[in-house]
């Protein structure tokens, strides 16, 4: 049965396709037969089949070191096997760092929903693309790849119908959903450029991101359903296009909860305008570097960041890494449960897994709806076989006992993953011994939203190879991963620490910023020249393997989602009884890192210091969102500042970490008594709060 109406959201037809559609993923034994290269590969045994005829290529470690020393010819082979095209690229690579100038695969040509719906729709139409795994538990949707390709195609049909053209940006508002993913690729399909914005995000900052990207058209539903509860997307669109009348022009809405929602002269029903739209659509054939997605980070200062992604250098790098970093065979089902608005969805969720042919879980839920259990209860029904969670959930897990999870049956899982921050050791031994009942290997990743996918991991690699708890350890194919020190040089020691840089492109790493391409350069290929700058710490062992020691600069890492600390200042300022703001990360046993900040008030100021830090928490929460709401806002009487009038954050950093110890030399401020007061008072937080 196709979604031939397209009605997904309609209540008899959710019911209909519950009976109709398989209650586990389906492979025909031909399509089993019929994968690419890329599918069978046992990471842990041999090289990839791409290589096994090159000359002195026996292992993994030997298929590293070709990748470092002929990178064009590691990659062509690679994009030639795994991608269909509609022309081949005649020129591998044109790079220089010293520009921020990135392109692969010249002049070649391909259209990125053909590699990632088409191609398994034609080998094997009934294969399950998506397991929908909706908010109630027990409540899961199956999606075929015929019915991806036919969805997609109506999608597709209905933006070219009121004039979204190629180039065009389109902003996705959703939660997460076939609907959302079907969106994606249909922007793909067209050549339009998608902007996926998280759900939480609230109206000021949807705002500002269809302001930046000059989007004339959102996608968004009545109303999203997360842990149980309900929230307004349609409110905060509305809200949204307001602060930008004059740019957006037409907002398609989708029914989730079926709620009755205003809909004003630009707003359509996207189910109506589906069900006048054929299953057919011819694909755009796009170059490798025109811009897939742009999506928005933050950075050090308070303006988010459009990252931009193109076409065959980023699928290529996501559908590569998903299938050799986590083992994926055909057949298995994957689970990633972060949320589309976010790189890791983007990459592990949708485009890697589908680019390969999998069968790719959509988690709409929380942890910990309806109970701790959930993640482990889905595992089992689901039969799910890698799955990949953040430290933070974990965490969290963690703290309520072994017993949600054991009594579920985990037999399925074969690859456990994390991706978001540093994982611990207690909660990785965790994960390991109690999750994966010491069967499974824990790939603890590092990457981010700019390098498209996975850099750092320790699988692919050597059978058994060792895997140490806490670190991501090993470079991915094709990444060189540098420490350089304050100077500027590169330490060529082990056991050293230091700022995390990479040698020479890879096929996924970001092009831009979307309109401002100096920024794009100052921010990662000028402080060490010829190096990509990470802007992370790390720490390299006597063994050779990285760990990750945080960030180097002024952006917050909560939950995996990163933070500019001059986002919330900025907004935080805005107070009309706050004089001045500083906003700095310290350790949180949970999100890996929490968010403090010092507030100076102005003179004379008539409401209590209570009243006023709950402002500031709605004034964060609405102009950015919820997870963005400082754990602490402490009143202080002065900050710790230079003669010149810069704050020193490194100052407030130390104390909020616990380390008033370490300050050094704090004479030179221009009012150096500032500080036995802030540490003063931060003592008493801190007791207060135990």
């Amino acid at each position: 049965m196709a979604f031939v109406r397209g009605v997904i959201y309609d209540q008899l037809v959710r019911r209909l396709l519950h009976k109709l559609l398989p209650r586990r993923p389906v492979w025909s034994p031909a399509a089993r037969s019929l994968v690419t290269s890329s599918s069978q590969h046992r990471i842990c045994s041999a090289p990839i089949p791409e290589f096994e005829d090159e000359p002195g290529i026996k292992s993994y470690d030997d298929l590293y070191r070709f990748s470092l020393e002929n990178p064009d010819t590691f990659w062509s082979r690679l994009a030639k096997s795994r991608l269909r095209w509609y022309q081949e690229f005649d020129k591998v690579s044109d790079c220089d760092v010293n520009k921020g100038k990135i392109a692969w695969f010249l002049n070649g040509k391909l259209n990125v929903s053909v590699n990632c719906v088409d191609r398994h729709k034609e080998a094997d139409p009934d294969r399950v693309a998506l397991i929908w795994e909706r908010d109630g538990p027990g409540q899961q949707q199956y999606l075929t790849y015929k019915q991806l390709y036919e969805l997609m195609n109506q999608i597709a049909n209905s933006l070219k119908s009121h004039g979204v053209h190629r180039g065009d940006r389109v902003v996705i508002y959703m939660p997460v959903s076939h609907l959302a993913v079907a969106t994606m690729l249909a922007c793909a399909r067209i050549g339009a450029i998608h902007s996926v914005v998280f759900a939480g995000f609230s109206a000021e900052a949807l705002a500002s991101r269809i302001r930046d990207a000059g989007a004339h058209t959102i996608v968004t539903t009545d109303q999203a359903v997360r842990g149980g509860k309900v929230i307004q997307l349609k409110k905060t669109v509305d809200e949204a296009v307001s602060k930008c009348p004059d740019i957006v022009k037409r907002v398609f809405v989708a029914k989730r909860t079926g709620a009755e929602v205003p809909m004003g002269e630009k707003d359509f029903c996207l189910e109506k305008e589906i069900s006048k739209q054929s299953t057919e659509c011819s694909p755009e054939v796009m170059n490798s570097e025109d811009i897939l997605f742009l999506l928005y980070t933050s950075g050090s200062t308070g303006k988010p960041k459009g990252i931009v992604h193109t076409q065959a250098g980023y699928l290529l790098y996501a559908a590569c890494t998903h299938q050799l970093v986590f083992d994926y065979q055909p057949g298995d089902v994957f689970g990633c449960v972060a949320d589309i608005g976010w790189i890791t969805g983007h990459s592990y969720v949708v485009y890697g897994p589908l680019c390969n042919g999998a069968t790719t879980v959509l988690f709409e839920s929380t942890p910990l709806y309806p109970n701790p259990g959930r993640y482990w209860e889905t595992i089992q029904r689901l039969r799910i076989n890698q799955f990949y969670g953040a430290p933070t959930a974990l965490r969290l897990l963690l703290r309520h006992g072994d017993g949600w999870v054991k009594q579920y049956d985990r037999s399925s899982l074969k690859t456990l993953g994390c991706v978001g921050e540093p994982l611990n050791t207690e909660a990785w031994e965790w994960y390991h011994d109690v999750v994966g009942e010491g069967r499974c290997p824990v790939v603890d990743t590092w990457w981010q939203t700019e390098t498209g996918g996975i850099c750092i991991t320790p699988r692919p690699s050597a059978a058994r190879a060792e895997i140490k708890p806490g670190m991501p350890m090993r470079p991915f194919l094709g990444i060189e991963p540098v420490i350089c020190n304050d100077k500027g040089e590169i330490e060529t020691d082990d056991d050293v620490s230091g700022s995390l840089c990479i040698k020479q492109p890879w096929p996924g790493i970001a092009r831009t910023i979307y309109g401002d391409h100096q920024r794009f350069f100052d921010t990662y290929f000028k402080r060490f020249p010829g190096l990509y700058f990470s802007g992370d710490g790390t720490h390299r062992h006597t063994d050779g393997y990285y760990q990750i020691t945080g960030r180097m600069d002024d952006v917050i890492n909560i939950s995996g989602h990163r933070l500019g600390t001059a986002e919330v200042e900025d907004v935080m300022d805005e107070h009309t009884d706050v004089a001045e703001t500083a906003v700095v990360g310290y350790p949180h046993e949970l999100k890996g890192e929490g968010i403090y900040a010092f507030i100076t008030l102005k003179e004379n100021v008539a409401k209590s210091t209570t009243d006023i830090i709950t402002d500031l928490r709605v004034l964060v929460k609405n102009n950015i969102a919820s997870y963005a709401i400082p754990d602490i806002i402490q009143v202080t009487k002065g900050l710790p500042k230079t003669r010149s009038g810069k704050i020193m954050r490194r100052i407030l950093k130390k104390i909020v970490q616990g380390k008033s110890d370490e300050l050094g030399d704090i004479s030179t401020l221009a009012d150096p008594t500032v500080v036995a007061g802030i540490i003063k008072k931060h003592d008493e937080l801190k007791q207060n709060k135990s």
